[in-house]
């Protein structure tokens, strides 16, 4: 019910629902298409997700390969994909968020906020 007694007006709140999802479809496919990069090692290992998640590109520089130590280019590499998606969350906040909050502020199933 709308303050001072009025109902709401269905069709007026039907475009905007149609609207709000037309704007949300928008800018998942637009995350869809972004890539953020994360980093590790000073640069030494490059990780490109797009702004949903999906791991694109790796780039290791040759001085990260030391065959003695996998061990140290496995953690570059975790992080510098850890580092990416959380790139690519800040995106999806920045991208989503407003329209997470014109749906009333139940934010958006599978998305942190």
């Amino acid at each position: 019910m709308i303050p001072g007694g009025g109902q709401p007006n269905m069709q007026q709140l039907l475009q905007q629902a149609q609207k709000m999802q037309q704007d949300l479809a928008r800018a998942q496919e637009e995350l869809a298409q972004t890539q953020v990069d994360g980093q590790a090692g000073g640069g030494l290992v490059t990780a490109t997700v797009t702004g949903a998640g999906e791991l694109r590109a790796l780039k290791i520089d040759p001085k990260a390969v030391d065959p003695e130590d996998t061990e140290t280019l496995a953690d570059l590499v975790v992080a510098a994909v850890q580092a990416a998606n959380e790139n690519a969350q800040a995106l999806q906040q920045q991208k989503l968020g407003p329209l997470a909050q014109g749906l009333g502020g139940g934010g958006i199933p599978g998305l942190p906020f």
